[in-house]
């Protein structure tokens, strides 16, 4: 686990990022990322195990993360991807400190930035805006997980191919078609069925 300092150029994703939805003083990002912990992580390396209490938040500055669940048969069931600019954890691990029930891996060699829960409730109150923003990213990310829930009860698996493609444009020519199998619901075999039909 290799905990050296960050490019440079991470903040800069992050700070981009945030300025999407909110507007930072120079003394805020400044303070924002004096609290900022990194970490690399090697391809197949687990950020998070089911079971873990989740940290705080991730941001994912270089390389692919992955969020999934193992099913009793130890079948994968991919919930997000994260590639550089997107956040990834386990939010009810995250909300409540309990045991987390998704592991979370590298699927290339990656960069993460991430806020220790105790750090960011502190910064809610250095920097109240930044609670709007992280209100923001939960409303979004609530918005994204019942869209997709709706696509996986009802809709076929190549509209739901088709919607992985809308909301992963990056991923689709670097993921190995096993993982958007397991994103999508299907088996490889079926995908690769599918994709050359």
């Amino acid at each position: 686990m290799d905990h050296s300092l960050p490019d440079p150029d991470s903040h800069s994703l992050l700070l981009g990022h945030i300025a999407r939805h909110i507007d930072l003083t120079a003394e805020e990002q400044a303070d924002l990322i004096a609290t900022l912990h990194s970490r690399k992580i090697k391809k197949k390396q687990y950020l998070t195990q089911e079971g873990d209490i989740a940290k705080g938040p991730v941001f994912v500055t270089k390389g692919i993360l992955r969020s999934y669940s193992l099913d009793k048969n130890g079948f994968e069931h991919v919930i997000q991807f994260a590639p550089p600019g997107w956040w990834i954890g386990d939010m009810g691990s995250f909300v409540k400190q309990q045991p987390g029930i998704l592991y979370c891996d590298a699927l290339e060699d990656s960069e993460v930035l991430w806020l220790w829960k105790s750090d960011l409730e502190q910064l809610y109150h250095r920097i109240p805006k930044l609670e709007r923003f992280f209100r923001i990213l939960a409303e979004n990310a609530i918005a994204g997980y019942q869209a997709r829930l709706v696509s996986i009860l009802s809709l076929p698996a190549v509209e739901r191919y088709a919607a992985f493609c809308r909301q992963y444009p990056t991923l689709i020519d670097c993921l190995p078609q096993k993982q958007v199998a397991s994103y999508i619901g299907v088996t490889p075999e079926f995908l690769s069925k599918m994709l050359h039909s």
